[in-house]
């Protein structure tokens, strides 16, 4: 075989390969209940989707409640202090982040979420948690206790956005829901960053010693929304305020 030929299988050989990413390992900190990151690596869990946490349901109460903050906190009170291995996609998704199947002792975390109701299964990507989903609906569990826009709808939502949910929605269901907590009120006392987006459409967060702070108003209309930290700003592309 000639020196070139050789050179070049030698070289092809060397190159990482790019249809198998390496796992992911490490003790995760936990933004959003399907949002992570584990040392430099932003993860987004997949085959799911959990509400934002500034995203409001309703109890069986039609009481408004923080379910997007408590799908974060309850994963975190469940798995937050394990060791993760996260399984990778070659492929990151839009945002950057690195998309990845995740367990901890064994444990499906994405099965876990779902099956408890704090998240819902991505049908139109993956069918492999749409039993679990199925059996928290019947269990009236997390989100299902009540009523609730799913989160890849929350995310675009308008007056017609449909209402999911186990019980009967209340007349007021749907203005309740779409409020959110981008409203006037902070979703809860960790979460006091405001976020509003400037003229040139830039994404900027405000805390609670920032200057403006006091005069920022909080309404969906001017696409402001709330963030439990800077961190959390930052991850959504945000900015800190300059004065």
């Amino acid at each position: 075989m000639k020196l070139g030929t050789l050179l070049s299988a030698f070289l092809l050989l060397s190159l990482p390969a790019t249809s198998h990413a390496a796992d992911i390992t490490g003790v995760p900190k936990i933004r959003e209940g399907d949002q992570l990151q584990i040392g430099n690596h932003r993860i987004r869990l997949g085959g799911i989707d959990a509400p934002a946490v500034d995203q409001l349901c309703l109890n069986t109460k039609a009481e408004r409640w923080t379910c997007g903050a408590a799908a974060r906190d309850e994963l975190i009170k469940r798995f937050g202090a394990k060791s993760w291995t996260c399984r990778t996609r070659a492929v990151a998704d839009r945002r950057g982040r690195t998309v990845a199947r995740c367990e901890a002792n064994g444990e499906d975390i994405q099965k876990w979420l779902v099956s408890n109701g704090w998240a819902l299964a991505l049908t139109r990507l993956s069918r492999d948690y749409e039993a679990d989903e199925k059996a928290a609906r019947e269990a009236k569990a997390g989100m299902w206790q009540g009523a609730f826009i799913a989160p890849w709808d929350w995310r675009i939502r308008n007056k017609k956005t449909a209402v999911l949910g186990a019980v009967q929605p209340p007349e007021n269901a749907r203005a309740v829901l779409l409020a959110s907590a981008s409203g006037p009120v902070a979703p809860s006392p960790d979460c006091t960053i405001k976020g509003n987006v400037n003229r040139s459409g830039e994404c900027i967060y405000h805390q609670p010693t920032s200057r403006w702070y006091a005069k920022i108003q909080m309404k969906i209309s001017k696409g402001t929304r709330w963030f439990c930290s800077v961190e959390e700003a930052e991850a959504a592309g945000c900015r800190e305020t300059r004065r």
